[in-house]
Order: C-alpha cells, then structure tokens, then sequence
C-alpha cells in the first residue's frame, strides 16, 4: 500500500533528512552539543527591519491625519480615511511576518564537537557544514535586552560561499569575504558560549594547527575581538 504524506504537517517538511537538521546521521564519536532556529519575531525585527517599516507606515498616517486636518476635513473623514489606509498596510506587515515565520521554521542551526552545520532555505533547502578547522574566528553580537543575539562567523582558506545562497543568515554588507551567521537566536549568550568551549576544546586537542579564536563583534566596527585564546591552556 503506498504511503500518504501529509505536507503541510512540519514533520514531513525534511523527511528525506537522516537527523533533523542535518544531511545525514552523525558519523561515530561526533557528539551534537546544541541545536535550534532563528525566533521569528526576531527574524522579523532584524532580518526584515519590520520596526523600520512601522516606523515608516505610521509615518504615512501621520502625514494623512495632518493633511487631513490642514484641508479642513471633518474628523469623521479623517478617520475614514486613515482607515482605508490601514488595510494595505496590514497586507504588508502581514507578508513580512509571515516570511520571517517562514525563514525560521525552515532554519536549524546544528553545533557538534566538530563542525557547524546550517540548513537554511525556504523554498530550497541547503546545507552548510562549516568544520572548526575551516572557522577562523567566531563572534558573537548581543542586539540588546530582550532581543537576542548573532554569532557570526568568519571563514578561513580561499572558499567562499555565495553572499545570495546565506541570506539572510550571513553577516550584511560583507560580499567579498561573507560570513556565515546564526541569527536572531533568543539564547545567543548560552549559544555562543557552547560553541566558544567546542572550538577551545576542539584547538586543544589539535595543537599543531593555526589558532582559534572565539571573540566578541564590536557594537560600532562589527569587528570580532579576540576574548579567548584556545592555545593559551597549552602553554
């Protein structure tokens, strides 16, 4: 009897997927340390600028409430006609809520004791294994009280990935040297954290190869800040 996929139910979503969020099963004595995904509402505010758009919409209606009252209109008419205005605008937050549900529902961020694995893509999935011996530092960036943060990512060697193909979880503005990032997570502290003993433990235990760094980006520059010398403990 030939089996019935229901595809709207999330289960079924990636069901070709060994492990949830990754492309196959862990190979022996790799250890997953953490997973998770982008909050939507998080995505939506950061991503997608849905408070710049607020901001710009209720600027509109300000100018139509003002206009209104300039040319004489009673305040029945005004209110009418910000009124009328309220239903694209809806339309529009709407459409960006939903795309930033979307965005992080098809999102799984993977860390493990040797590598970060990113599958991202709404319409078509891809998946990013980023090993630690291909990250050349790691940074995270707090966006504020309640707000979660960003980890980024800066990548050694001479491979790129395509600026187009991460985003929008890719550090913005960076299109010669993009930098992959795990974005709008409600636990980046926690997070960050995990990944900073991973990489630190990961160096430890391969001495001979160029150094790690887990650091911190600048509020202004963006810049990672070495907070964390992995090689230190074998000195």
């Amino acid at each position: 009897m030939r089996a019935v996929v229901n595809l709207l139910t999330p289960a079924h979503e990636h069901e070709f997927e060994a492990t949830h969020g990754l492309p196959e099963a862990l190979p022996r004595g790799e250890t997953q340390l953490w997973q998770g995904s982008p909050s939507a509402v998080l995505m939506a505010r950061q991503a997608l600028h849905l408070d710049l758009v607020l901001v710009y919409f209720g600027a509109l209606l300000l100018w139509r409430g003002v206009g209104s009252w300039y040319d004489g209109e009673t305040l029945a008419q005004t209110l009418w006609a910000l009124t009328r205005m309220l239903a694209p605008i809806s339309l529009a937050v709407l459409l960006i809520g939903g795309l930033a549900w979307l965005m992080a529902r098809s999102t799984v961020y993977t860390i493990t004791d040797r590598r970060v694995v990113m599958r991202v893509g709404v319409v078509l999935s891809i998946t990013f294994n980023l090993p630690f011996a291909q990250i050349a530092s790691a940074g995270f960036r707090e966006r504020g009280r309640g707000q979660g943060g960003d980890i980024v990512l800066s990548l050694g060697g001479e491979d790129r990935i395509a600026y187009l193909h991460l985003w929008p979880h890719v550090r913005p503005w960076q299109l010669k040297r993009t930098q992959p990032m795990l974005r709008a997570l409600s636990d980046a502290k926690a997070v960050a954290q995990t990944l900073a003993t991973a990489l630190q433990e990961a160096e430890a235990a391969r001495s001979a190869l160029p150094l790690r760094a887990v650091g911190a980006v600048s509020a202004r520059g963006g810049v990672p800040t070495l907070i964390a010398n992995p090689e230190a403990q074998l000195a």
